[in-house]
């Protein structure tokens, strides 16, 4: 084993310096102070549990995401939390059983086998909140609304929310019986945007003509306002259910609207995002210049149906190191240099404990070396008077 091998990390797997830890630290305090006054109760999930508790109701795709491990007391087979909304499910069905609706919030780091993009980690703090106990626009509109404020927050100053309802899709497969290696298929196409291979496999393979047409025709709903009523044109004899898919849909975003009209809002109709876990309307945010969602969720309801207790939820989650990285702009360098030798100077003692309690970073030079300061956070010195006092002023070279 060479040097090199002794500290190189996995792929995937980033380690957080200074001052950067320091700047994802603060986000995380001004995040969790948000939630909190949005009425959201912090909780802290375990980093592992037994399996048949973390993957229930998840689906296949967090089950591939997940690191499996034997729990040297019982045998049994645990995973590493890769996603932390079905441990707060847990919480909320199991653990808390509150009658009326409740409100979670969250900040964890979590382990996963494989990222979600190229640019993603296997290690992300997420950092989110769930809303139990309700279903109906007013929930969606809620949580849709903290996210927009978290993204506002964090320091974005444009973002694009993409909504979807994954009901639609699912009502129209349940009328075009098809197989189930058909389904994959044509979900796979619909994944992938392939509109000749959809149109190709619902030719083939959906014998109502009726059905077919509107698969193929929601491939292509996407768009601004005028696809909501294009939608309700073109997939007028689809099933009552998709009818009021549009209508939350429409009604979530005109809310959305209402409170936030620098939110630029796209539909996407067939956007399949966890669709073998959610359960109806879906959403991402992004910003300009990066090509992945800074932030997700959806509605997932009766996810804790399985713990015996069935309710409505939804809610959303972000990479806390992501949305720092791309959205901070704060000043790191904002300390103040105290000089080395003084130490039996009274007057600067007092200088710097004041500072210090004032919430300003103060930090000592070490006799007989050579510091750099913006090394250590800093950008003032402490400067003694003729009168003998100590003022604060920036720093004109290196220390």
């Amino acid at each position: 084993m060479t040097i090199a091998d002794r500290w190189l990390l996995p792929d995937g797997m980033e380690e957080v310096l200074p001052p950067q830890a320091r700047q994802i630290e603060s986000l995380r305090r001004e995040l969790l102070d948000l939630f909190h006054c949005w009425g959201y109760d912090l909780v802290f999930p375990p980093p592992a549990e037994y399996l048949e508790s973390l993957l229930t109701g998840s689906g296949n795709d967090l089950d591939l995401q997940t690191f499996k491990i034997t729990d040297q007391l019982t045998g049994r087979l645990m995973g590493v939390a890769a996603d932390i909304t079905p441990q707060v499910a847990r919480m909320d069905a199991h653990s808390m059983r509150r009658q009326g609706p409740a409100r979670f919030c969250y900040c964890a780091n979590v382990l996963r086998t494989k990222s979600n993009n190229m640019l993603g980690s296997r290690s992300p703090m997420q950092v989110g909140a769930e809303l139990f106990g309700h279903a109906g626009v007013e929930s969606d509109s809620e949580i849709l609304g903290l996210m927009i404020a978290a993204l506002g927050t964090a320091g974005a100053e444009k973002i694009y929310l993409d909504l979807g309802h994954v009901g639609i899709y699912r009502a129209l497969i349940s009328e075009a019986g098809l197989e189930a290696d058909q389904e994959k298929q044509l979900f796979n196409a619909i994944l992938q945007k392939a509109y000749g291979d959809i149109d190709q496999i619902v030719a083939r393979d959906v014998a109502n003509a009726s059905v077919r047409g509107m698969i193929s025709r929601l491939a292509r709903l996407n768009g601004g306002f005028e696809v909501l009523a294009q939608a309700q044109i073109e997939l007028a004899d689809a099933p009552t259910s998709v009818k009021e898919a549009l209508d939350s849909v429409e009604q979530t975003a005109k809310l959305i609207q209402s409170q936030y009209p620098n939110v630029e809002i796209n539909f996407d109709l067939s956007e399949l995002r966890g669709y073998n876990y959610h359960t109806g309307m879906v959403f991402a945010a992004y910003i300009p210049g990066y090509g992945h969602p800074v932030a997700q969720g959806g509605r997932y309801d009766e996810a804790g149906k399985v713990f015996g207790r069935a309710r409505p939820a939804t809610g959303f989650s972000a990479d806390l190191k992501t949305l720092a990285k791309l959205l901070r702009d704060n000043d790191l360098n904002n300390g103040v240099m105290a000089p080395a030798g003084f130490s039996d100077d009274e007057e600067l003692l007092c200088t710097v404990r004041a500072l210090r309690s004032e919430g300003t970073r103060v930090v000592y030079a070490m006799p007989g070396q050579d510091i750099n300061a913006s090394e250590m956070g800093c950008d003032s010195e402490l400067v003694r008077k003729d009168d003998g006092q100590w003022v604060v002023e920036p720093i004109n070279q290196i220390f």
